[in-house]
């Protein structure tokens, strides 16, 4: 089975690996059975799988509900499961409450945080305790509203910094991967070449 230490050896042996979203059991063993190193079940299965204009609508127990199917389809991948809007952002202790069921009753491996300065100490907590987080810096799904809609960030230098600051600090604090998603090429081949962990890129 894929653990975190493998994925951090593909970083350091420079292999590149693939990352794809599960959202049911029968896509996850397909997946998992192609090979596929690590599924994470997102909270994009608002938009894809029920509907939703944005991931905002979805809710914990709707997560834990499709973690448990992507759980029972997969044997040897690493799963990790999207931290859906407000079941970690009231306080750190929610954090880990809402962590500790993913891994607890739905069968995940890690997690997956938006967002830079605001959850690196949720981060630091999580895997003190023994929780993988994967994070995920750039265009933040959850912060849309904030971003005026689904739009490339890290366009201007103050933003490029920024991203690129929470990308240190959040590796700082444990995370043993980061998503980087809608933001420009070459910022992106930056961050990952300053790291010593892996990205994962979504464009």
């Amino acid at each position: 089975m894929t653990t975190v230490l493998d994925v951090q050896r593909f970083k350091d042996e420079g292999r590149r690996f693939a990352v794809l979203t599960a959202y049911d059991f029968l896509s996850a063993r397909i997946l998992d059975e192609a090979g596929i190193p690590i599924l994470l079940v997102g909270d994009s299965l608002g938009m894809v799988m029920l509907g939703y204009p944005t991931t905002l609508p979805v809710t914990l127990e709707d997560m834990l509900h499709h973690a448990k199917a992507v759980a029972r389809g997969a044997r040897q991948a690493l799963l990790v499961g999207d931290m859906p809007f407000m079941s970690y952002h009231a306080s750190t202790e929610q954090a880990i409450t809402s962590a500790g069921r993913f891994v607890q009753e739905a069968g995940m491996h890690a997690v997956k945080l938006e967002g830079g300065g605001r959850v690196v100490e949720i981060t630091r907590r999580l895997t003190e305790i023994g929780i993988p987080v994967m994070g995920h810096l750039g265009l933040t799904p959850q912060f849309v509203h904030q971003m005026g809609g689904f739009k490339v960030q890290g366009k201007t230098d103050k933003q490029a910094a920024q991203i690129t600051a929470d990308a240190v600090a959040l590796q700082e604090a444990g995370a043993f991967s980061i998503v980087l998603e809608g933001v420009p090429s070459k910022l992106a081949a930056a961050i990952t070449h300053k790291l010593r962990i892996p990205t994962i890129g979504i464009g």
